[in-house]
């Protein structure tokens, strides 16, 4: 499914010169159109600054989606991060901190390119 099937309006965000379509939230409605210049100017829209950390959590969510094709829950994150960031910064805080309009589920996965989880509202 490429088309977001949820989404009550439309909205642009523009991505090397060209309009992306997402939903009123943000979510990318095509998940084929991703790209890095998405995540950034999605990113941008947000008020969110993108350091090494976010693109490690966004690299992660895209290759978990592509691997399993669902999302990754916040504790695999945990688990994860906690390994590769350690204790200090591989944590549900952090991860909520760094991602801060929804944490790494919600504004991770719009960046990310991948969609909303079930029962996300």
């Amino acid at each position: 499914m490429q088309t977001n099937p949820f989404a009550i309006r439309t909205e642009y965000v523009e991505v090397d010169g060209k309009p992306v379509a997402t939903d009123q939230e943000g979510y990318i409605q095509d998940m084929s159109q991703w790209s890095e210049g998405f995540a950034r100017a999605q990113a941008a829209k947000e008020g969110l600054e993108l350091t090494a950390e976010h693109w490690d959590v966004i690299h992660f969510i895209r290759t978990h989606y592509e691997k399993h094709g669902v999302q990754a829950q916040v504790r695999d994150m945990i688990k994860h991060f906690g390994k590769a960031w350690g204790p200090e910064h591989g944590n549900n805080r952090h991860l909520h901190d760094i991602f801060p309009k929804g944490g790494p589920q919600k504004q991770g996965n719009r960046l990310a390119g991948v969609r909303r989880t079930k029962g996300e509202h």
